[in-house]
């Protein structure tokens, strides 16, 4: 009989994909994952976008003015360091492409199809329009993020994914094969094994919740909007496909949490807004997926070496520890003049960050 861990002890993880919204909202939510996290691959999906180096560069200082301003949050040396990311438009100039590579703190650009998810209007609405600036992409070695799915209303939602890979995501990877990219928060056997087929220039993220749960996790007990997000959870028999990706070693697979925070009143409504909040207990919510899978061993390389290899920075030397100790989630957590419902939301985890 296996003896039970009681605590692990891991290399200071990083998170290749988190949202934090802006102003009073990011002071809400950051210092969740800068407890946990190195660093962190920021989205540039804000109103409005953040499509240049300046801007980026503004929002970086706002991300570490609000870690800063916790108090007690970075004790024993520990720091914590936004990485950002451009938002792709279909009149990204292959100039700010050179701008971003040469800044030395946007590591990535991101392409959502426009209307795609939260805050994408601003998305690609043709691939061909954005040739130019993956080119210079490809020259400057700067990593394509894709939001993985077709906006084509006559898609099926459950689909998007896999017509995703048909129509646009092959496309990029037969024109650009030079191109580093990460199919982001994927849901699917299909983009699992696509992934894994494809060359040493593809890698992906996958998220905790995705790990977790399967579709029916929005409807049990009536809907519950705060399961709900973009990609949506699928059936059962792809989260069973994702946890052996995940789990199985493979270092095209790493950490990306896409915690994205939403007030309680823009989920809980007529027309909820697509996102799930896992930051206040991310790396917890992982060990949990690797402990259920008897491969704990297997938690470090997936959150802290596979990510920092594919992008090309140094793999973090600092420890953070976890306790097999339960504990319970708040029913909210402040939200600038709001709240907001995280995951697992008066439920318990079994692991916790010490």
């Amino acid at each position: 009989m296996q003896t039970q861990i009681s605590s692990l002890t891991i290399a200071r993880p990083d998170d290749w994909h988190v949202h934090f919204r802006d102003g009073a909202a990011l002071r809400s939510v950051v210092g969740h994952t800068a407890r946990r996290f190195a660093r962190a691959l920021v989205m540039p999906n804000l109103k409005p976008p953040v499509t240049s180096v300046e801007a980026a560069r503004e929002y970086r200082t706002r991300i570490v003015d609000a870690v800063t301003a916790h108090p007690g949050l970075l004790q024993a040396g520990a720091g914590f360091t936004p990485l950002m990311s451009l938002y792709l438009t279909d009149n990204t100039a292959p100039q700010e492409i050179a701008l971003a590579k040469q800044s030395g703190f946007v590591h990535a650009v991101k392409y959502y199809p426009a209307g795609a998810t939260t805050h994408s209007d601003a998305g690609i609405t043709r691939l061909e329009r954005v040739y130019p600036a993956l080119e210079a992409m490809q020259r400057h070695d700067l990593p394509l993020l894709v939001h993985g799915e077709v906006a084509d209303a006559e898609v099926d939602i459950y689909d998007r994914e896999a017509v995703f890979i048909d129509t646009v995501l092959s496309q990029i990877l037969r024109r650009f094969p030079g191109l580093r990219v990460v199919f982001e928060h994927i849901t699917t056997r299909e983009a699992v094994q696509f992934v894994q087929g494809a060359g040493a220039k593809l890698g992906a993220t996958i998220t905790a919740h995705h790990l977790l749960y399967n579709r029916n996790a929005i409807f049990q007990g009536g809907i519950r909007p705060h399961y709900y997000c973009l990609p949506v959870l699928k059936r059962e028999e792809h989260r069973s496909v994702l946890l052996a990706a995940a789990t199985g070693g493979d270092p095209k697979f790493f950490l990306g949490t896409d915690s994205a925070p939403h007030a309680r009143g823009t989920k809980e409504t007529a027309c909820g807004c697509a996102g799930v909040y896992t930051a206040h207990a991310a790396l917890e919510l992982y060990a949990e997926v690797f402990d259920g899978a008897g491969v704990l061993d297997r938690l470090e390389p997936f959150a802290a070496f596979h990510g920092a290899d594919f992008y090309g920075l140094s793999r973090n030397v600092e420890k953070v520890r976890l306790e097999r100790s339960a504990w319970k989630v708040p029913d909210a957590y402040p939200f600038a003049d709001a709240s907001l419902v995280p995951l697992r939301a008066g439920d318990s985890v079994a692991w916790k960050l010490v």
